[in-house]
Protein backbone atom coordinates (compact mmCIF):
# COMPACT_ATOMS: atom_id res chain seq x y z
CA UNK A 1 0.00 0.00 0.00
CA UNK A 2 1.37 3.58 -0.95
CA UNK A 3 2.07 6.10 1.89
CA UNK A 4 0.65 8.57 -0.17
CA UNK A 5 -2.70 8.85 0.50
CA UNK A 6 -3.67 11.34 -1.96
CA UNK A 7 -3.17 10.62 -5.46
CA UNK A 8 -4.20 13.45 -8.22
CA UNK A 9 -5.89 11.68 -11.40
CA UNK A 10 -5.24 13.70 -14.77
CA UNK A 11 -8.08 13.17 -17.22
CA UNK A 12 -7.06 12.97 -20.35
CA UNK A 13 -8.76 12.30 -23.53
CA UNK A 14 -7.07 9.34 -25.81
CA UNK A 15 -3.38 10.18 -25.13
CA UNK A 16 -2.24 9.70 -21.79
CA UNK A 17 0.16 7.38 -22.73
CA UNK A 18 1.51 10.15 -24.64
CA UNK A 19 1.52 12.65 -22.07
CA UNK A 20 3.11 9.81 -19.42
CA UNK A 21 6.20 9.33 -21.35
CA UNK A 22 6.67 12.83 -21.89
CA UNK A 23 6.11 13.60 -18.36
CA UNK A 24 8.76 10.89 -17.69
CA UNK A 25 11.20 12.48 -20.22
CA UNK A 26 11.51 15.67 -18.29
CA UNK A 27 12.22 14.61 -14.73
CA UNK A 28 14.91 12.36 -14.31
CA UNK A 29 13.51 10.23 -11.30
CA UNK A 30 10.31 9.65 -12.89
CA UNK A 31 8.69 6.03 -13.50
CA UNK A 32 5.47 3.78 -14.61
CA UNK A 33 4.11 2.11 -11.91
CA UNK A 34 1.42 -0.17 -13.36
CA UNK A 35 -0.93 0.11 -16.65
CA UNK A 36 -4.56 -1.02 -17.37
CA UNK A 37 -5.87 -1.29 -20.33
CA UNK A 38 -9.94 -1.25 -21.15
CA UNK A 39 -11.54 -4.53 -21.84
CA UNK A 40 -14.88 -5.72 -23.22
CA UNK A 41 -16.93 -4.18 -20.56
CA UNK A 42 -15.15 -0.69 -21.98
CA UNK A 43 -16.14 2.78 -21.98
CA UNK A 44 -12.98 2.87 -24.02
CA UNK A 45 -12.03 0.49 -27.01
CA UNK A 46 -10.90 -2.73 -25.97
CA UNK A 47 -7.04 -3.11 -25.71
CA UNK A 48 -6.61 0.78 -25.35
CA UNK A 49 -5.43 2.20 -22.22
CA UNK A 50 -7.36 2.85 -19.94
CA UNK A 51 -5.31 3.74 -16.72
CA UNK A 52 -1.32 4.59 -16.26
CA UNK A 53 -0.19 4.85 -12.58
CA UNK A 54 2.96 6.99 -12.30
CA UNK A 55 5.63 8.60 -10.11
CA UNK A 56 6.93 11.80 -10.46
CA UNK A 57 10.01 12.51 -7.69
CA UNK A 58 8.76 10.62 -5.24
CA UNK A 59 4.63 11.10 -6.11
CA UNK A 60 2.09 9.36 -7.41
CA UNK A 61 -0.45 10.39 -10.22
CA UNK A 62 -3.01 8.04 -12.52
CA UNK A 63 -3.64 9.18 -16.09
CA UNK A 64 -7.12 8.20 -17.27
CA UNK A 65 -8.10 8.25 -21.01
CA UNK A 66 -11.44 9.33 -19.90
CA UNK A 67 -12.67 10.53 -23.43
CA UNK A 68 -13.46 14.32 -23.82
CA UNK A 69 -15.65 14.95 -21.24
CA UNK A 70 -13.51 17.09 -18.88
CA UNK A 71 -11.08 19.24 -19.94
CA UNK A 72 -8.18 20.83 -17.39
CA UNK A 73 -8.02 24.01 -16.13
CA UNK A 74 -5.72 26.11 -14.06
CA UNK A 75 -7.85 26.38 -11.09
CA UNK A 76 -5.60 22.98 -10.33
CA UNK A 77 -2.08 23.30 -11.03
CA UNK A 78 0.76 21.32 -10.38
CA UNK A 79 3.80 23.24 -8.37
CA UNK A 80 7.49 22.46 -8.72
CA UNK A 81 9.97 23.47 -6.15
CA UNK A 82 13.49 24.24 -8.07
CA UNK A 83 16.38 24.06 -6.10
CA UNK A 84 18.13 25.96 -9.07
CA UNK A 85 17.81 28.63 -12.64
CA UNK A 86 19.13 25.79 -14.87
CA UNK A 87 16.56 23.48 -12.80
CA UNK A 88 13.80 26.16 -13.65
CA UNK A 89 15.50 26.85 -17.56
CA UNK A 90 15.00 23.28 -17.72
CA UNK A 91 11.52 22.51 -16.81
CA UNK A 92 10.19 25.75 -18.11
CA UNK A 93 11.61 24.78 -21.42
CA UNK A 94 10.67 21.45 -21.63
CA UNK A 95 6.70 21.88 -20.13
CA UNK A 96 5.91 24.74 -21.71
CA UNK A 97 7.32 22.97 -25.80
CA UNK A 98 4.00 23.13 -27.53
CA UNK A 99 1.98 25.13 -24.74
CA UNK A 100 1.45 28.51 -23.41
CA UNK A 101 3.66 30.30 -21.11
CA UNK A 102 1.57 32.13 -18.29
CA UNK A 103 2.68 34.60 -15.77
CA UNK A 104 4.09 34.12 -12.18
CA UNK A 105 5.77 31.17 -13.78
CA UNK A 106 2.71 29.60 -14.67
CA UNK A 107 2.31 27.37 -17.55
CA UNK A 108 0.18 25.61 -19.53
CA UNK A 109 1.44 22.48 -21.49
CA UNK A 110 1.00 20.81 -24.69
CA UNK A 111 -1.56 18.30 -22.76
CA UNK A 112 -3.71 21.23 -20.79
CA UNK A 113 -2.47 20.75 -17.85
CA UNK A 114 -1.42 23.64 -15.49
CA UNK A 115 2.13 23.57 -13.64
CA UNK A 116 4.22 26.14 -11.79
CA UNK A 117 7.76 25.94 -12.05
CA UNK A 118 9.09 28.09 -9.03
CA UNK A 119 12.32 28.47 -7.42
CA UNK A 120 13.18 27.65 -3.90
CA UNK A 121 13.34 31.11 -3.21
CA UNK A 122 10.09 32.40 -3.67
CA UNK A 123 8.19 30.13 -0.53
CA UNK A 124 11.20 30.67 1.72
CA UNK A 125 10.53 34.41 1.79
CA UNK A 126 6.89 33.60 1.51
CA UNK A 127 6.67 31.27 4.73
CA UNK A 128 9.55 33.40 6.62
CA UNK A 129 7.10 36.08 7.60
CA UNK A 130 9.48 39.02 6.87
CA UNK A 131 6.96 41.58 5.23
CA UNK A 132 9.19 43.69 3.73
CA UNK A 133 10.90 41.14 1.49
CA UNK A 134 7.70 39.72 0.49
CA UNK A 135 6.66 43.18 -0.39
CA UNK A 136 9.75 43.84 -2.22
CA UNK A 137 9.55 39.96 -4.32
CA UNK A 138 5.86 40.28 -5.17
CA UNK A 139 6.99 43.42 -8.29
CA UNK A 140 9.52 41.11 -9.64
CA UNK A 141 7.51 38.43 -9.62
CA UNK A 142 4.01 39.36 -11.13
CA UNK A 143 5.58 40.74 -14.71
CA UNK A 144 7.68 37.56 -15.07
CA UNK A 145 6.73 34.57 -16.91
CA UNK A 146 9.88 31.98 -16.26
CA UNK A 147 10.86 33.16 -13.11
CA UNK A 148 14.42 34.56 -12.65
CA UNK A 149 16.10 33.18 -10.27
CA UNK A 150 18.72 36.53 -10.15
CA UNK A 151 16.54 39.30 -10.27
CA UNK A 152 14.30 37.88 -7.60
CA UNK A 153 17.23 37.71 -5.29
CA UNK A 154 18.39 41.34 -6.23
CA UNK A 155 14.23 42.45 -5.28
CA UNK A 156 14.51 40.34 -1.85
CA UNK A 157 18.26 41.65 -0.75
CA UNK A 158 17.26 45.33 -2.19
CA UNK A 159 16.18 47.83 1.13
Amino acid sequence: MSEQKITPCLWFDRNAEEAVAHYLSIFRNARVVSSRRYGDAGPGAKGAVMTIAFEIEGYRFLALNGGLHFQFTPAISLIVDCETQDEVDALWDCLSEGGTPGRCGWLTDKFGVSWQIVPSLIPSIMQSGDEKAIERLMPAVLPMQKLDVAKLQQAYAAD
